[in-house]
């Protein structure tokens, strides 16, 4: 798949009561985050490295520096610019005078929609009012880049700026159908709470200017500090016996960087169930030997001390190889045994090793369910919040909800580093089976760990997951962008069944895995149901809102 060049341009200003920031509704038929607010912006044309002609401030080498580019980093700017007169109705460039553009100027009113309606040409509009685009008047904030199995992917450059003075926004009624003007933390506040929707690399630039107060702290501060260089170049493992690279993207790389930060190729790019791996200080990884569709590679358990006292943290099936695997690396020394849910496929040894060790299980107690393990019998049940000391270090307990109603995750303080068990899976989605499955918790919940302080994630199957956050908001991300596809299909096709509305609403998910999504679309189905959007009649699903 092809990966486009993208820029977009928060642009701010200040307020009465501090900074503000413009938010653009996309509109409800685009392909692409439909219905959510972002800041303008689009793909690099082709015809925007012409425009360098009209541009001033900066070389197109300088940019390029700053945005670890071999070339073409001034056209990734005069996109941003060119696309927010599209989409805003906002130019920042000067006129033949030096002079910022006023309210009245026509390149903001004819001038765009002859650009939009591509009747003109960025550098011939900008030449023929004698426009100078002043590049140096935007600072580099971020790089966001698609990633995998997104119907489309782009290499998107976050520029940051301050705003035209007089000049008034206006959405464009086709790609934008709202806007608003709103401080970083009214923003966030709005989406935390489900009224506007926010993906990730949006969230992630509100959370970056909210820590200032004024426009000039902001570009002062972004100007002097641009944003690390993302990670190109493989990482050197060791897989199958033999020397291995690991690309950016896949998914061993965050922890081989992780395990071997000086690149000596010494980290393992494979999970292999048995194998011992140190992933911090104190905290060892074993997986089960029970590789599947639903379980990838296997179930982690993670071994938490050393000497005289160690805790389990999901010890996985009642496998007995395994659980003597997990015995005999703590040296028969195991005095707690925490869960982070009841499915089978994470608790049921627990009952094993107590009996072996005396230890005591920490978690809640299973619902009804036949996926459930009904011989968990915890002697301890934390509260959300609590906080348990370890050898490894204070575990704060979170009460996450959704995948299951008593899912806990459990955070390494010390580390900054949580084990996430099913809240958040390597690779794929998690299936969200009603009715012990809730969407609308298990949405509550991704966003109250968006507030919690880590930065990577011990996940119940798969590798380390790096950039903790950014995986929890690509989760939100994806969950309502399906939420968005499961109305359409209420619109389009209902009343429907259930099986009729998992065919529209995931037509992206192969044939054999439809009964699995069908579960999670009755998740989101539920959840529509109970805000007034949806409703069942006679096994017929249909859209009440519209």
């Amino acid at each position: 798949m092809v990966i486009r060049p993208a820029a977009t341009l928060a642009l701010v200003r200040d307020g009465d009561e501090g900074l503000q920031v413009l938010l653009l509704q996309r509109t409800w038929q685009a392909a692409f985050l439909p219905g959510y607010f972002v800041f303008p912006g689009g793909a690099v044309d082709p015809c925007d490295h012409d425009a360098r002609a009209c541009a001033s401030g900066r070389e197109d080498g300088a940019i390029s520096q700053t945005l670890s580019l071999d070339e073409g980093g001034a056209d990734y700017m005069i996109a941003a610019l060119r696309e927010c007169l599209e989409e805003a109705g906002l130019l920042l460039a000067v006129d033949e005078r030096g002079l910022l553009l006023p309210e009245d100027h026509p390149v903001l009113t004819e001038g765009r929609e002859a650009l939009r309606r591509e009747e003109i040409g960025f550098q011939a509009l900008c030449e023929s009012h004698g426009l100078t685009l002043p590049l140096d008047r935007l600072a580099y904030v971020g790089h966001w880049v698609t990633p995998p199995g997104a119907p489309r992917r782009f290499d998107t450059r976050f520029f940051v700026a301050l705003a035209p003075p007089g000049q008034q926004a206006s959405h464009d009624g086709s790609e934008t159908i709202a806007h608003a003007w709103l401080a970083p933390t009214e923003a966030l506040d709005a989406h935390r709470h489900g009224r506007l929707a926010l993906g990730y690399p949006t969230l992630r630039t509100l959370r970056l200017l909210a820590d200032f107060g004024t426009s000039e702290a902001l570009l002062r501060h972004a100007h002097a500090n641009p944003p690390t260089p993302r990670p190109s170049r493989p990482w050197p493992a060791r897989k199958g016996g033999a020397d291995w690279q690991v690309e950016p993207d896949a998914p061993a790389y965050a922890e081989v960087s992780r395990l071997d930060p000086h690149r000596q190729g010494i980290a393992c790019a494979e999970i292999v169930p048995g194998r011992a791996v140190v992933v911090a200080p104190g905290v060892t990884r074993v997986t089960a030997p029970n590789p599947g569709v639903m379980t990838g590679p296997g179930t982690n358990s993670y071994l938490l001390g050393h000497g005289r006292d160690h805790l389990v943290i999901d010890p996985g099936p009642e496998d007995h190889v395994h659980l003597e695997r997990l015995l005999a690396l703590a040296g028969g020394r195991i005095s707690r045994v925490l869960v982070t849910h009841t499915h089978i496929d994470h608790s049921p040894g627990a009952a094993w090793l107590k009996a072996r060790t005396g230890a005591r299980l920490v978690g809640l107690p299973p619902p009804a369910g036949a996926s459930q393990d009904a011989t968990f019998a915890p002697d301890h049940r934390p509260g959300h919040g609590e906080r348990l000391a370890t050898p490894a270090g204070t575990l704060q307990v979170l009460h996450t909800p959704g995948h299951a109603s008593n899912h806990l995750c459990f955070l390494l303080e010390s580390q900054r580093l949580l084990f996430a068990g099913d809240q958040v899976m390597q690779g794929s989605t998690v299936v969200i089976n009603p009715p012990d499955g809730d969407m609308a918790a298990y949405l509550a919940a991704l966003h109250a760990l968006g507030e919690a302080p880590f930065d990577t994630i011990a996940p119940g199957h798969g590798f380390l997951i790096g950039e903790g956050h950014a995986a929890i908001d690509f989760l939100v991300t994806h969950r309502l962008a399906r939420e968005h596809k499961v109305r359409r299909a209420l619109a389009r096709h209902g009343p429907a069944s259930l099986a009729e509305l998992t065919r529209y609403a995931y037509d992206d998910v192969p044939e054999a895995r439809l009964g699995v999504a069908e579960r999670s679309a009755l998740a989101h189905l539920l959840k529509l149901e109970a805000e007034g959007r949806a409703e069942q009649r006679a096994g017929q699903w249909g859209s009440r809102m519209g």
